[in-house]
């Protein structure tokens, strides 16, 4: 960023160019086992959208914030999380699981308000964040999807509305697939009868055909 003062603008590292990965898609359908798997196998760094020091607060902003506070906050943890990549990036490959897209589609889901607003919003930002070398969005069916949440360890609030609130979940999964159109890095990936394993072997091939 070139229009805004030197404080405020993105710290650049000389590196190679190691791999940004990223994993979108609703909770539980399996980014965070993925992204652990990845991150030993890549022998990446691995974060999560938001990081520390925002993680835990969110469901007290949730509950506390008005919409646009909210919008804020969120858009803090994302900043953070781009100067995180950043500075992983210049020590190897960096497997994020949630970034930018989780941000626009999750809050333009909860709040009933259109991706196209989210991203006016964001707009001013985004050239401040690291891109994504590949983001991959997960999909899978309603069915396995009812499945994999009644195996996930940490369920939050977020996770129970998204089966609970009615058309949460294909507001949502609108959402994602607006947001993926406009993402150059983005490759969807159908999750349905495929192991977390299976699933790492693939998009390893792909990372290693898109360097070829």
């Amino acid at each position: 960023m070139t229009t805004i003062p030197p404080p405020y603008q993105p710290y650049y590292y000389e590196s190679a160019p190691n791999p940004v990965v990223v994993l979108e898609g609703v909770s539980g359908i399996g980014k965070s086992t993925l992204a652990e798997i990845l991150a030993m196998r890549l022998s990446a760094t691995r974060l999560h959208t938001l990081p520390e020091p925002h993680t835990g607060l969110s469901s007290t902003v949730n509950r506390r914030l008005r919409p646009l506070p909210q919008l804020g906050f969120y858009l803090s943890g994302l900043l953070h999380a781009s100067d995180r990549i950043r500075e992983a990036q210049a020590h190897g490959p960096v497997v994020a699981d949630r970034y930018m897209s989780s941000v626009i589609a999750c809050h333009a889901a909860v709040h009933r308000v259109p991706v196209d607003a989210v991203n006016a919003l964001l707009k001013p930002f985004q050239s401040y964040l690291a891109p994504a070398t590949r983001t991959y969005y997960l999909r899978c069916s309603e069915e396995a999807l009812r499945a994999r949440m009644t195996t996930k360890s940490d369920l939050k609030s977020d996770d129970t509305d998204l089966l609970t609130i009615p058309d949460r979940l294909p507001r949502l999964l609108d959402n994602f697939t607006q947001v993926a159109e406009d993402d150059d890095t983005a490759v969807w990936l159908d999750t349905d009868d495929k192991t977390p394993q299976e699933l790492a072997d693939w998009i390893l091939t792909d990372l290693e055909n898109a360097r070829a």
